[in-house]
C-alpha cells in the first residue's frame, strides 16, 4: 500500500477515534447529573448534608472551540432551543449537547464517505461512500430519537411506583412538595429519568415558580401521555380543592393496569417476532443436520 494511503488511512482512523471520544465524553456529561444524584443519596443515608437545588436552572456559557462551533452551525435561537429540548428529553443535558449534535450531523457523514472513497474502486466506492454519508448524518437523529423512546418508557414504567409513594406520603401528613422531594430521593436508583424529573420539579418550585406552573413544565419536558394526563388530573384538583390523595390512588390504578396492558401486549408479539430467526437461522440449519444424511444417500444411491 502506497504510503500517501496509509497516511490517510491513519487519519481517517484518528479521526474517528476523537469523534468518538467527543460522543463518549458527552454521554459521560450527560449522565453527570445522576451520578451526583447517587452520591448525594449515599451521603444522605450516612448523615451528610443533601443540597436541595442539584441542578442548575440555566445551562453555563459554551467557550472555546464549542462556542466558535456554534458560531459556524448558523442556527437560530428558535432552532437551537428546539434542538435543546430535544436533547433534554433525551437525557443529554450537557450544555454542550446541543452543539456536538449538530457538529456530528456535519462531521459523522465526511468521516463515513471518506474511507470507501479512498480504499474502493470502481463504481462500488461510491454506492459505498453514499450509504456511509447516509448512516453518518441519520445516525445521530437515530441515536437521540432511541435515548427519548427509552426514557420515556422508563418514566411510563416508574409512574405507577411513584404515585403510590406519593399516595403513602400524603396520606402520612405530608404536602405536595415534600411527598415529591419524597418520593425523588426513593426512586432515583430504580428509575433515575422519572426521579431526576421529580427533582427538577422540586428545585423549580423552590427557585419561586408556582407548583402548577413546575408540573406543567414537566409534562412539556418529558412528553409523555400518562404525564400529562397526571398533570391535568393535578391542575383539576388544584383548581376545585378536591382530596389529591384519592385523586392520585385512582390514577395510580390507571396506570398500574396500563403498565400491565403493555407488559401483555409486548409479551404476545414475542411468537411473531420470532418466526424470522427461526426461519433465517434455526430451521435452513436444521434441515441440513435432519436431511443432509438422507440427501447424501439419495445421490450416492442414484450416481
Amino acid at each position: 500500500m502506497p504510503l500517501p494511503l496509509v497516511l490517510t488511512v491513519v487519519g481517517v482512523f484518528a479521526s474517528v477515534l476523537c469523534l468518538v471520544f467527543g460522543v463518549s465524553m458527552l454521554l459521560a456529561g450527560g449522565s453527570l447529573t445522576g451520578r451526583r444524584l447517587l452520591e448525594v443519596t449515599k451521603s444522605a443515608t450516612s448523615g451528610g448534608k443533601v443540597l436541595a437545588e442539584l441542578m442548575p436552572l440555566q445551562a453555563t456559557e459554551q467557550t472555546g472551540f464549542l462556542a466558535d462551533a456554534a458560531k459556524l452551525m448558523a442556527k437560530t435561537p428558535k432552532e437551537m432551543g428546539r434542538l435543546r429540548a430535544r436533547m433534554t428529553r433525551a437525557g443529554l443535558k450537557s450544555p454542550t449537547a446541543p452543539t456536538l449534535y449538530s457538529l456530528s450531523e456535519v462531521v459523522c457523514p465526511v468521516l463515513l464517505a471518506a474511507p470507501p472513497l479512498l480504499l474502493l474502486h470502481g463504481p462500488l466506492r461510491w454506492v459505498a461512500a453514499a450509504v456511509g454519508a447516509a448512516l453518518g448524518f441519520f445516525g445521530p437523529g437515530l441515536y437521540v430519537e432511541r435515548c427519548i423512546k427509552g426514557r420515556q418508557r422508563e418514566i411510563e414504567n416508574g409512574l405507577p411506583d411513584a404515585l403510590d409513594l406519593l399516595v403513602v406520603c400524603i396520606e402520612a401528613g405530608s404536602g405536595l412538595d415534600q411527598a415529591v422531594m419524597k418520593t425523588a430521593d426513593e426512586l432515583i436508583l430504580t428509575y433515575p429519568a422519572l426521579g431526576e424529573e421529580l427533582r427538577m420539579v422540586n428545585t423549580e418550585i423552590r427557585a419561586g415558580k408556582p407548583r402548577m406552573e413546575a408540573f406543567k413544565a414537566l409534562a412539556e419536558r418529558t412528553r409523555v401521555d400518562e404525564i400529562r394526563s397526571l398533570v391535568g388530573m393535578l391542575v383539576q384538583t388544584d383548581r376545585f380543592g378536591t382530596s389529591v390523595g384519592q385523586a392520585l390512588r385512582t390514577h395510580s390504578e390507571t396506570s398500574r393496569t396500563k403498565r400491565r396492558q403493555r407488559a401483555e401486549e409486548a409479551a404476545q408479539k414475542i411468537g411473531v417476532k420470532l418466526v424470522f430467526p427461526l426461519v433465517l437461522f434455526f430451521f435452513p440449519a436444521f434441515y441440513v443436520v435432519v436431511l443432509g444424511s438422507a440427501a447424501i444417500q439419495f445421490m450416492r444411491t442414484f450416481n
